[in-house]
């Protein structure tokens, strides 16, 4: 079983139990458990099954987790979970989600209409069958029609990048209050993930209530959820959430590390703190002996107080920054200027909508000093991929208008060659060989057996001519799952062959993962970041794969496209 899928399995175990109201601190344990799991960046399989190894040393693992980990990978299963399953069906945990709803009028309305989906529930609330339920009425079906709408809008996370568009708006609109003092976003958004599901404001203001109004008054609130004297939620656009917290100048830091999370890195934060004789909490960092404050203006304090440097917020997820720290070893991450070269993008040849001169005169102006042509190779017809003849006629074009560019841009000529369903590459080697830049990528067959999408893409790596492999998983995040490859046999593969890889820039790939990008590290394999642009506004996304660049620890050296070309040239084969 791959990481991912035993973290699930820990996942919806925990969701379960506290469904149930069982133990919270066992409910705990399940989720570290599969943080902990989903973060590896090696096969937990392989460490389960080395004998020289104990998957329970690892932090976030304790014994249980370890013995039902290896219980899913010789059985596949776990009975404890199928228990569960019978005990909770997922109809019931979805009801209970709706707003207004809850668990126990949830169980009530299945076992009295027969609800086995949301359409059903739906239904009985439109034919006004809910309202013949003792207990309910006219104005439950009206609050659960619009709970379910709020409910399904809420649970679909958003892209970082749709965080970031909203962040800037809201953050734009509290600038104009006067009476906020200091202010910053926290939360899975400042960390970087991939997506969120929220948005979480901290703010010094001197009048509290001014701030307040202010941030209600945000001209795309749809609802306000909830105000008290020191927090108030709102809904933006139906259903996205955005809470603002008030905390004192003095708390700030403390409040921002608490609540820029992860979880598992503040447990951590906490159990250095006590070794120390300190405690850490939202409100500052205190003597456990007599509650004096320490520390708890700046984050930089905080983590001071506890004899750490200050760690950078995409590296808190408590997997390597805490030894990297007591190691003096923070890595120096990636940043947007660093890079020189976009390695992938699309004109009008195929699928983009600019020209080959518009994307050329659009990566100079965003100061890179090379750029590769990729445009999609004949397999992919949607987009009328080149076949040989007219993949030529685009190099002799890219051929004449070189001389225009000298000094300012650097122009390959590339293609992203699709490799075959049945194997091998979609152009002929002697076209591949006239290439500057060639990448090699999975478009066709991706619900393959696994053996059979890795060996196409271990095909591809050993193919002399291939220099990257373009977004290596294939996912669409929301959208569309990876598809199963042993990433793992990907990567030594590629490290033997001296094959790059691509951490593919758009918001909706961002692919390779963050756990992936630290897998690539570990064996020591350069990484390309590209935007694949089909337009020329589509080579502002560098931005976010560096973010998810730095999730996964890359610095400026592991990247290879931070480069000067003639330097680059040397990762190659």
């Amino acid at each position: 079983m791959e990481n991912a899928a035993i973290a699930d399995v820990f996942d919806e175990l925990a969701e379960l139990l506290e469904f149930r109201g069982e133990n919270p601190f066992r409910i705990r344990a399940y989720r570290s458990g599969a943080a902990a799991i989903r973060d590896l960046d090696e096969p937990v399989a392989a460490i389960v099954e080395d004998p020289t190894r104990k998957l329970a040393d690892l932090s976030g693992i304790g014994k249980t987790i370890a013995e039902k980990t290896a219980t899913l990978i010789q059985t596949g299963g776990l009975p404890q979970l199928e228990e569960l399953r019978q005990a909770v069906p997922p109809i019931v945990i979805q009801m209970a989600r709706i707003p207004g709803l809850g668990a126990k009028k949830a169980i009530k309305l299945r076992a009295a209409l027969e609800i086995e989906s949301l359409d059903d529930l739906k239904r009985a609330c439109q034919e006004e069958r809910v309202r013949k339920v003792k207990g309910f009425g006219p104005k439950s079906e009206e609050t659960i029609l619009d709970g379910m709408a709020i409910a399904q809008q809420a649970a679909e996370r958003i892209y970082w990048s749709t965080g970031d568009e909203l962040a800037t708006i809201i953050g734009n609109h509290m600038q104009s209050c006067a009476g906020i003092e200091k202010w910053s976003w926290a939360g899975s958004y400042r960390r970087g993930r991939e997506t969120i599901g929220d948005l979480d404001l901290l703010v010094v203001a001197q009048d509290r209530n001014a701030a307040m109004d202010h941030f209600e008054a945000f001209p795309q609130r749809s609802q306000t959820i909830a105000r008290g004297d020191t927090k108030i939620s709102i809904r933006v656009a139906k259903a996205f959430q955005v809470d603002m917290r008030l905390v004192e100048a003095n708390e700030f830091g403390a409040a921002l590390q608490y609540f820029t999370g992860s979880q598992a890195h503040n447990v951590h934060v906490r159990r250095i703190a006590k070794e120390h004789g300190l405690k850490v909490n939202e409100y500052g960092v205190f003597k456990s002996a007599d509650d004096t404050r320490v520390a708890g203006e700046t984050e930089e304090n905080v983590y001071k107080s506890i004899g750490m440097p200050w760690i950078t917020p995409e590296l808190r997820e408590d997997r390597n920054e805490f030894t990297w720290a007591e190691q003096g070893e923070l890595p120096e991450l990636i940043e947007t200027s660093d890079i020189v070269g976009d390695l992938h993008m699309h004109t009008n040849a195929t699928d983009g909508t600019a020209t080959l001169h518009e994307m050329a005169d659009a990566a100079i102006a965003r100061g890179l000093k090379y750029i590769a042509i990729t445009d999609h190779s004949q397999r992919v017809s949607m987009a009328f991929g080149l076949d040989p003849k007219r993949l030529r006629e685009q190099w002799n074009a890219i051929d004449a208008i070189r001389d225009e560019y000298e000094g300012r841009l650097v122009i390959l000529k590339g293609i992203e060659c699709d490799i075959l369903e049945k194997g091998g590459m979609d152009l002929p080697d002697d076209c591949l060989a006239e290439a500057d830049w060639v990448l090699a990528s999975v478009h066709y067959g991706q619900k393959q057996p696994r053996d059979q999408i890795t060996e196409r893409i271990l095909g591809a790596i050993e193919n002399p001519h291939v220099d990257c492999i373009a977004h290596p998983t294939g996912r669409l995040i929301n959208r569309r799952p990876p598809y199963d490859v042993d990433i793992d046999a990907v990567m030594t593969a590629a490290k033997a062959n001296g094959t790059l890889m691509e951490l593919n820039a758009n918001p909706a790939r961002l692919d390779l993962n963050d756990v992936h990008l630290a897998t690539a590290k570990r064996h020591g394999i350069p990484i390309v970041i590209s935007t694949d642009a089909h337009s020329t506004d589509g080579l502002d996304v560098m931005r976010y794969g560096i973010k998810q660049a730095r999730r996964g620890g890359l610095t400026k050296a592991d990247v290879a496209n931070t480069r000067p070309w003639d330097e680059m040239k040397t990762l190659m084969r």
